[in-house]
């Protein structure tokens, strides 16, 4: 949850989102805004909800509730946007508002029948599309990387964070659509979070 909000620009620190989702009022969280706060609180809930619906085919109706989830007391949005987008640094536009429906159609549709050769390939392929749709008027990152992981754990991988360090490294596979150097990137992740989740287990046995 802190770096994929962090990527985004939020300037919480890792002990602030600690302290934020989970009530720890032992930590002082000062010189943020509103927004940053419930940046935070929203990831929470969005992943909680995908979690808790981990075993459900990927739907439109999830796709737009992990949105809403995302937006909540920010943005306040009911579904996908309803105007025009420009993507901050990037060379190409997103389609009109008016296509959003139909391209999301078309994602959920070849999401479910185009043959991948492992879920790490799956999950950058729809990765990059998603990006490139940015069907939110917000949190298009954060929803996105939220659908990684459902992916991932669905398929019995370990999720993976991005970290906020290397997020150049990681908008570079976005922007040049590179779904083979982002797949093994997220492999790569995967299994340092395996490696941390077994040192984990050792340490607490």
């Amino acid at each position: 949850m802190y770096h994929s909000n962090a990527i985004e620009g939020n300037t919480l620190s890792y002990a602030e989102t600690y302290a934020i989702i989970f009530n720890d009022n032992a930590i002082k969280v000062n010189n943020v805004t509103a927004r940053e706060i419930y940046e935070a609180i929203n990831t929470k809930y969005a992943l909680s909800y995908v979690l808790d619906h981990i075993e459900e085919e990927l739907s439109d109706a999830m796709i737009q509730k992990i949105g809403i989830y995302i937006n909540r007391n920010i943005s306040e949005i009911d579904g996908y946007r309803k105007y025009n987008v420009l993507i901050r640094g990037a060379e190409y536009l997103p389609p009109d508002a008016g296509q959003i429906r139909q391209a999301m159609m078309y994602y959920v549709y070849n999401y479910h029948n185009t043959v991948y050769d492992n879920p790490f390939q799956k999950a950058a392929d729809n990765h990059i599309k998603f990006e490139r749709i940015h069907p939110f008027s917000d949190g298009n990152g954060r929803t996105s990387r939220i659908l990684i992981n459902y992916e991932l754990i669905r398929s019995g991988q370990c999720p993976v964070v991005i970290p906020k360090d290397e997020k150049n490294r990681y908008f570079e596979f976005l922007a040049n659509r590179d779904v083979g150097g982002l797949q093994k990137y997220l492999e790569e992740l995967s299994e340092i979070e395996r490696q941390r989740m077994k040192h984990f287990i050792k340490e607490t046995c």
